[in-house]
């Protein structure tokens, strides 16, 4: 298993923990524990028969990532997943390199295509032409970041700042996000509860990236270690993703408190470092 896997946390930007005093204790305490990335979700038109535990309240997520990068100093800010089809491209462009520009490059942007279908009628939005629709923004947001004079609608405008695209991770499962990820990506970012879920997946991937003429993609898996209910399992699925060459662990936690969240950081901080895991703790 590789020591430097990387481990982001997930930090909850909905529901009553979503408060500016728990997201930032929680964003400066995992930064503290030396913890890659923090990262936080995408909804922005509950339904009320399927609030998901959030009683409906969401904060928009670009804006809460510019503010927790604000809170902070080293750690990364990043989403999983900013749904592509609920905005504008030229928008969505600018305030993604305003994040960048002002964090000083601490962006990763997990993207998707979303699934929920009453909040893509909330917008007005065709649910089925969604995948179509992320990869124009996909596209687009590539064309931003490589050239200070884009064009849209047949006019040409300057993007600027222009600072280094921020990595890309697309979001979803196989085989339309492998698609898109060599396409478009710089990344995989899929759901997992245990490694042998996406085994052959992660392979297929890799294969597709090697067809493509591309380096070997990189696999950043959303997951949850039991650290606090079963250690040895926790320690295997550990070095499984290892062995599989997982970049990034985003390991979700769940809390109704700060304290709460920072037992559980506490925790999974601990046990890392004696798997050796490095840049927890420094």
């Amino acid at each position: 298993m590789p020591r430097t896997m990387q481990i982001g946390v997930t930090l909850r930007n909905m529901g009553p923990q979503s408060t500016q005093e728990v997201i930032a204790q929680g964003v400066k305490h995992a930064e503290g524990l030396g913890f890659e990335s923090a990262w936080i979700t995408d909804h922005i038109a509950i339904p009320p028969d399927d609030a998901e535990g959030s009683g409906g309240r969401y904060l928009d997520t670009l804006t809460t990532l510019a503010w927790m990068a604000a809170k902070t100093e080293r750690i990364k800010v990043a989403s999983g997943v900013l749904i592509l089809p609920y905005r504008s491209p030229l928008p969505t462009a600018k305030q993604v390199a305003t994040i960048q520009e002002l964090s000083g490059n601490r962006l990763l942007l997990g993207v998707g295509i979303g699934w929920m279908g009453p909040e893509f009628r909330a917008l007005g939005l065709d649910r089925h032409s969604r995948g179509i629709t992320s990869d124009e923004t996909l596209e687009f947001l590539h064309r931003c970041f490589e050239n200070d004079v884009v064009s849209a609608n047949d006019q040409s405008f300057l993007f600027k700042p222009r600072p280094t695209r921020p990595p890309i991770l697309i979001g979803g499962r196989a085989p339309y996000a492998l698609k898109r990820a060599v396409a478009f990506g710089d990344g995989w970012l899929p759901m997992a509860k245990r490694p042998e879920q996406i085994q052959q997946d992660v392979l297929l991937y890799r294969q597709m990236t090697e067809a493509a003429g591309k380096a070997p993609g990189s696999v950043s898996v959303m997951t949850h270690l039991p650290v606090e209910q079963d250690e040895r399992q926790a320690r295997t699925w550990l070095t499984e993703y290892g062995t599989l060459g997982v970049e990034r662990l985003v390991c979700s936690v769940g809390y109704e408190t700060f304290d709460e969240y920072r037992l559980k950081l506490d925790q999974l901080s601990a046990f890392l470092a004696t798997e050796g895991i490095e840049g927890l703790n420094s």
